[in-house]
């Protein structure tokens, strides 16, 4: 596994062994930041973090920080030696906190330009519930503009959080990543708007 492109491409990245962990794959994450496009300035939020792979791709792509949530010892313990390897850790911090606990810490940290969500695929329940949290604090965590991307198992329906729109899903073999605007932001001929 290694970053894909930006000032950090070709760096490796390590990950814990096992199967507890399922670090998104390059090719789900070159085509995710394909179709994110320029993240230079972003502020963003990884998620279930894991080893930290898409955050440390954002910000080799030019995002300001990244605010890292992960619970699990294995991957947190990448996702630190990953960080002080790339030496960014001075542009990150990471809450070592549920997802679902870590909320309600995060708005003093917010806005987010892009938050990155790549839960356990049998935790797609408990994604669609941080989802909608997400929006309930929506003028706190989620900016003007920004893109919430979630990643799941293809074979999954996408949830349809209030507040936040799909404006499309992406199919990687047995991956999916979902796009979504907040509602207020949504252009017309979207997906579900």
């Amino acid at each position: 596994m290694r970053v894909i492109g930006g000032s950090l491409g070709g760096r490796r990245l390590v990950a814990p062994s096992g199967h507890a962990t399922r670090p998104t794959s390059d090719r789900v994450r070159e085509a995710l930041f394909n179709v994110l496009g320029d993240v230079s300035g972003a502020s963003v939020l990884d998620l279930y973090a894991g080893t930290g792979a898409l955050g440390i791709e954002a910000l080799s792509r030019g995002a300001s920080r990244v605010v890292f949530v992960e619970n699990g010892r294995p991957a947190l313990a990448a996702l630190q030696k990953n960080l002080a390897s790339l030496g960014i850790d001075g542009a990150c911090r990471v809450i070592t906190q549920p997802v679902t606990r870590a909320l309600a810490a995060l708005v003093p940290l917010g806005p987010f330009d892009l938050i990155l969500l790549d839960p356990p695929y049998a935790a797609l329940v408990e994604a669609a519930r941080v989802l909608e949290a997400l929006t309930v604090e929506a003028s706190r965590l989620v900016s003007p503009g920004a893109r919430v991307v979630l990643e799941h198992a293809s074979r999954d329906a996408p949830p349809a959080p209030p507040r936040l729109v799909r404006d499309e899903t992406r199919i990687y073999g047995d991956t999916a990543i979902s796009l979504y605007t907040p509602a207020e932001d949504v252009p017309s001929g979207s997906a579900d708007g």
